[in-house]
């Protein structure tokens, strides 16, 4: 087996678990939260992010890394378009995270857990929202990663 297959393999490691961590966060864990009574919520969704806050670089990081080591190991071959699409992805991703829900889960990390702020519903429905787009940028990136290898590799 090739260097290239080898860091396009390992890239698409990293890209499905970057997206399956958001996808089961995200239409999973975040809809199960919202069932809970207000301290119970505001309680797991703190310790959620404290725990997320480790992992989810541990995994963007490197994921990052190879796609881009990805993109210039692949070449110009015929995935190329696509692997530089699945890289689009994963900016719009790392946006919708350091602009988007970071800023918010540092504040939910400042809450007091049985006085929240009174928008405290409110700025959960917004990281919903904007969780949506991140989330979903992240599974297309991993979509778009598996098409340039099947395209490069068939």
């Amino acid at each position: 087996m090739n260097a290239t297959i080898v860091i396009e393999l390992i890239a698409l490691v990293f890209a499905g678990l970057l997206a399956g961590e958001e996808f089961v966060v995200r239409y999973g864990v975040q809809p199960a939260l919202s069932a809970l009574p207000d301290l119970p919520h505001v309680l797991a969704r703190q310790a959620l992010v404290r725990r997320l806050r480790i992992l989810v670089p541990a995994l963007m990081a490197p994921t990052v890394v190879l796609a881009v080591a990805a993109l210039v190991a692949g070449g110009a071959g015929p995935g190329a378009a696509v692997r530089w699409a699945a890289l689009a992805a994963l900016v719009a991703f790392l946006g919708f995270s350091f602009l988007g829900t970071v800023p918010i889960n540092i504040r939910v990390n400042d809450w007091t857990p049985d006085a929240p702020p009174a928008d405290w519903k409110d700025v959960v429905r917004r990281w919903e929202r904007i969780d949506v787009f991140r989330s979903t940028a992240a599974v297309l990136a991993f979509t778009l990663a598996l098409v340039a290898f099947a395209l490069d590799h068939a």
